[in-house]
């Protein structure tokens, strides 16, 4: 997610997609800060971004040093480079590094992105490792129940799925062409080529087709489960790494209220600890998500990646007290955790699922100090300061007077995602996608999917999820899971999480989708 920008550490495109500093030209091998730079006060925006670039290795080491020199404002401005500078998971997690490309069973050869010609393998690929650490499209569509759907004609065709994402600002780092990576997905995993626009109505002049790896993240996660249907990216203006959380979500707001005639389901992959918001600014995201519930628009948002903790307002380090999310927290919407999955990678079937939690050096990537630049990589979840619990969420087993988060949930895992590919620092990478920046799309691309089956858009729609779970269909239409938690450690403050169990849980609610069994009953169970 992308809370933080719900990215990860920088650990650049090493977090998202498994690559080294060594993958990066020796430019971008910034030599250690001297004594002077280390003590001084000016060395910050700008100049830090053009200095490192992608090095999360340099940034690392001269953020301790700047720290032992005494200088915290450098440090603490090292630490908000590196998190702004791949915003991909929610913190994204650390992908391990493949070899040459040996295509999979239902992948073709890998093509230059716009080309259709035979293309040089990938620096990494998650899917030729050993032990593989992602799952092709067609094989995370089997584990959910998808495929099914997708071989009688149900592909989302007909649909439209809006993403609301930042705008790429003047100088950022680790930028790909979203064109030329989808043509080359598509080559990857035959896959069709997508109806996909991008509106730049509120980001004039905005670069459209410069993605960041969450906007690319948030495309391919949408094309790969719903392959039929439209894609629409509404880009907000982003000013830079030195803009707080809270200010990034609030410019959420305005595309929240054009998504409506552009689309019948969005997802978003942003948020906050809801005490980083004034009241003004909880205000108006409301009112954004009421716009869209009476259009008959259902809104997915990712729980967040630091477990029960919130997700900071600024800088690195979640908040250490239990904390939900905002707008995950939102009751109008579809609040979405995350899992690590279990499945053949042969041929997809689905073997188990548990909470994710990965947190501490299992999600810190190589190279990077995890005192600096711990990644606490654990499905978001708990229950609202700011929210009462709504109507649907009476009668639920764990839930008090406050609205509790997730509702459902998806693979978030950055050891069993779904395989991503780009072009990313010059460098073709095949690599897992997760965090809940992953879950959330996918749930989306979900309800695309239902929206056809039903021949209709079913909007807001909570109320079914929540009537399916209290069915006697629940185990059908759900993989319910109940091994985990998301408790996470700051330091040495251990903030307790909750664990999952059976029936809905304030760490993967009711569970991830079997879909060919969710779908008819959503829409059987949606109002109409």
């Amino acid at each position: 997610m992308k809370l933080r920008r719900l990215a990860a550490a920088s650990a650049a495109a090493a977090a998202l997609f498994g690559v080294t500093a060594a993958a990066f030209p020796a430019a971008a091998q910034a030599a250690p800060l001297p004594l002077p730079a280390l003590t001084s006060k000016a060395l910050t925006g700008k100049a830090l971004t053009a200095r490192y670039q992608a090095n999360d290795q340099a940034i690392a080491r001269d953020a301790r040093a700047a720290k032992q020199a005494g200088n915290t404002q450098l440090a603490s401005a090292l630490r908000t480079l590196d998190t702004k500078q791949v915003p991909f998971y929610s913190p994204a997690g650390v992908a391990g590094v493949g070899s040459t490309v040996t295509p999979a069973a239902d992948r073709a050869p890998a093509a230059s992105a716009g080309t259709g010609k035979p293309a040089a393998g990938p620096v990494s690929d998650c899917l030729t490792l050993a032990s593989p650490t992602c799952y092709t499209p067609l094989q995370f569509r089997t584990a959910y129940g998808i495929q099914p759907l997708i071989n009688r004609g149900i592909t989302g065709k007909g649909e439209t799925v809006v993403l609301p994402e930042e705008a790429a600002w003047r100088g950022e780092p680790l930028l790909s062409d979203i064109r030329q990576d989808l043509a080359t997905y598509d080559s990857l995993f035959g896959l069709p080529a997508p109806d996909f626009r991008v509106n730049t109505s509120l980001a004039p002049g905005a670069p459209p087709y410069q993605a960041n790896v969450e906007y690319l993240l948030d495309v391919e996660a949408v094309h790969a489960m719903a392959p039929g249907a439209a894609i629409r990216v509404i880009l907000i203006p982003d000013s830079g790494p030195a803009e707080s959380t809270s200010q990034v979500l609030t410019g959420f707001a305005p595309a929240l209220r054009l998504a409506p005639s552009l689309g019948s389901v969005v997802s978003l992959s942003y948020g906050a600890a809801e005490s980083c918001f004034t009241r003004k600014q909880t205000g108006a995201l409301h009112s954004a998500l009421q716009f869209d519930q009476e259009r008959h628009v259902t809104v997915a948002v990712s729980s967040g990646d630091d477990g029960a903790a919130g997700n900071p307002c600024a800088g690195d380090a979640p908040l250490a007290a239990r904390v939900a999310n905002e707008p995950s927290s939102d009751p109008l919407v579809l609040s979405v955790g995350g899992t690590s999955l279990a499945a053949s990678h042969t041929t997809g079937a689905y073997t188990g699922e548990t909470a994710w939690n990965r947190t501490g050096t299992g999600c810190t990537p190589a190279g990077v100090d995890s005192d600096d630049f711990n990644l606490y990589c654990a499905s978001g979840g708990g229950f609202s300061d700011d929210f009462t619990r709504p109507g649907y969420q009476e009668h639920v087993p764990g839930i008090g007077a406050r609205r509790g988060l997730p509702d459902v949930s998806a693979d978030a895992d950055f050891d069993t995602g779904l395989a991503l590919s780009g072009i990313v620092g010059g460098k073709f990478l095949i690599a897992p996608g997760g965090g809940t920046s992953l879950a959330a799309p996918v749930w989306a691309a979900i309800v695309a999917l239902a929206d056809q089956y039903a021949g209709r858009h079913l909007g807001f729609i909570n109320p079914a999820i929540y009537a399916i779970g209290r069915s006697s269909q629940y185990h059908r239409a759900f993989h319910d899971i109940t091994t985990g938690n998301n408790t996470i450690t700051i330091g040495k403050i251990k903030v307790k999480g909750y664990s999952a169990s059976r029936g809905w849980d304030p760490v993967t609610g009711w569970g991830s989708p079997d879909a060919q069994v969710l779908i008819p009953l959503l829409a059987r169970y949606a109002a109409r």
